[in-house]
């Protein structure tokens, strides 16, 4: 009780309540504008952070990303265009219904279902991740070691359809993170000569690249001058009836237990968790033939995991250090950066700020309900607002981040190299979650297993001796394993069908 009356305190302070608040705007207005993320509004505010208390910058982040995931069904509902990746899974019912005048059915289900669901993915943080840090903390080195490797599997099995794509993003992150002084020996690798190189690749100047530089060049591609108008009015109630959100109960319960337990699977995010979701209620829906014409079911279901998986995806963050998502890979830097290592001891060396990232998290789901309301207003207008100044504007905000964060120019150009890469990658269906992913936890399988091998004086078998170890390691193995048996039984099948 004491760490969490430490924690509101710190959460109490003029100067954080004042960041929930900027940042939750700045969050809404990036979501409303179609095409942008919550990742990329979260990585434009990183270099705010820098001078900002560590609760403080902690507070940017969760309620940026919050509000600008649900942001991103504004557009959605006004001209059939999903703000935010996440919002796409239920864009069409959102559009049918908004243009049958049922608003309340549409924006007003997803403003309280994001709200139930990121108010459900908050209680389990609060539960669920003391109860595995107190288990986290008989870890070693190995077992950090597998866990980091079967967080990079994670990442490529929900990387999308095409998996050799996942893993080719994932081994060019894995290659970024090798960059620089080598971990034991303090010899250069890949360096080239280049002092700047050194210290590896900057973590910030890469998010900026891939999540905002090339969302620039990506829009640049397509554009044709013309200008987005939402010619849907708002008439009627926002807020849905006591009766609706009743009858929708199960779906946003269900979409809220779903999207965080997607949300902590390291590199699923909230985008799988609505897809899973809407897919899910469809399944145990009343009327499944309307999903896709204008269904309140689909919208309350995947809406609520949306924000639940952010939540969610705080779990392995804050527990192991391993990020759950992109938006929680900023975070890990973030925590760095302010000198926090994220990891079963934050529980205890830095319990009130544990507590107070519960606290900001229900701040922000509840200042949802007024902000996102008021935002359904405003999001017309703001849909409308001129590309050509847009965009200028937040390439200007990308210079300033990547410089602002050691003063250093060099970093530009690692902004400028990430961003084509990533521009030249997305226009193949090559997923850049996979590659930050990398880049990220690279570090933790390399230092892990350098101090696991030396302990272990070279012997491999150390890595199975220990109970925890030897459970995930043999899991890893069997989910590298198993495209290649999967393989193996169908062609088998395949011969035998054939014999018949």
């Amino acid at each position: 009780m004491t760490a969490f009356l430490d924690g509101l305190a710190l959460v109490m302070q003029v100067d954080v309540l004042i960041t929930i608040v900027v940042s939750a705007i700045f969050g809404l207005f990036v979501g409303m504008i179609p095409g942008l993320s919550a990742t990329m509004a979260v990585a434009l505010l990183v270099p705010v952070t820098f001078t900002l208390s560590p609760v403080a910058a902690l507070a940017t982040i969760i309620t940026c990303s919050g509000m600008a995931m649900f942001a991103g069904d504004i557009p959605g509902a006004f001209l059939r265009i999903p703000g935010t990746p996440a919002s796409a899974a239920y864009t069409d019912d959102m559009h049918e219904l908004t243009k049958r005048g049922r608003l309340d059915e549409a924006l007003g289900m997803s403003v309280l279902a994001s709200v139930i669901g990121g108010i459900m993915g908050t209680i389990v943080l609060m539960f669920g991740a003391p109860l595995l840090a107190d288990f986290a903390m008989n870890f070693s080195s190995y077992e950090y070691f597998w866990l980091a490797l079967l967080g990079l599997s994670c990442a490529t099995l929900v990387a999308g359809d095409d998996a050799a794509k996942g893993w080719i993003s994932l081994m060019l992150g894995l290659f970024f993170s090798v960059v620089g002084l080598d971990f034991v020996t303090g010899t250069q690798r890949y360096t080239f000569g280049n002092i700047n190189l050194q210290g590896g690749i900057g973590f910030i100047a890469v998010m900026i690249g891939a999540f905002a530089l090339a969302e620039i060049f990506r829009k640049s591609e397509s554009f044709d001058g013309k200008q987005l108008k939402a010619q849907i009015k708002i008439s009627g109630r926002l807020y849905p009836s006591n009766a609706l959100l009743w009858r929708e109960r199960k779906h946003i319960v269900r979409g809220g237990v779903l999207g965080t337990l997607i949300g902590a699977l390291p590199g699923a995010g909230a985008d799988i968790a609505a897809w899973v979701t809407y897919a899910v209620s469809k399944r145990f829906a009343r009327d499944p033939e309307l999903f896709g014409k204008g269904s309140p079911e689909g919208v309350a279901g995947a809406g609520s995991a949306n924000n639940a998986a952010i939540a969610g995806a705080y779990v392995p963050t804050l527990v192991f250090g391993i990020p759950g998502d992109s938006i929680t890979a900023i975070v890990v830097g973030v925590l760095i950066l302010k000198g926090i290592q994220p990891g079963p001891l934050v529980f205890v060396n830095s319990a009130d700020m544990v507590n107070a990232i519960y606290i900001i998290f229900l701040l922000a789901n509840l200042i949802l309900i007024p902000l996102g309301i008021v935002s359904i207003y405003v999001g017309k207008f703001v849909i409308s607002v001129r590309d050509a100044i847009l965009y200028p504007l937040i390439l200007l905000l990308c210079i300033y981040g990547a410089y602002a964060v050691s003063n250093n120019i060099f970093e530009l150009w690692i902004v400028l190299a990430i961003g084509i890469l990533v521009w030249v990658m997305q226009a193949n269906n090559y997923p850049a979650a996979p590659l930050i992913l990398g880049l990220v936890l690279g570090q933790v399988v390399e230092q892990n297993f350098m101090s696991s091998i030396i302990k272990a004086n070279g012997n491999y078998i150390n890595f199975f001796n220990r109970p925890i170890s030897g459970t995930l390691g043999v899991v890893t193995l069997i989910i590298w394993s198993y495209p290649l048996i999967a393989a193996i039984v169908r062609r088998r099948s395949v011969s035998k069908s054939g014999r018949a």
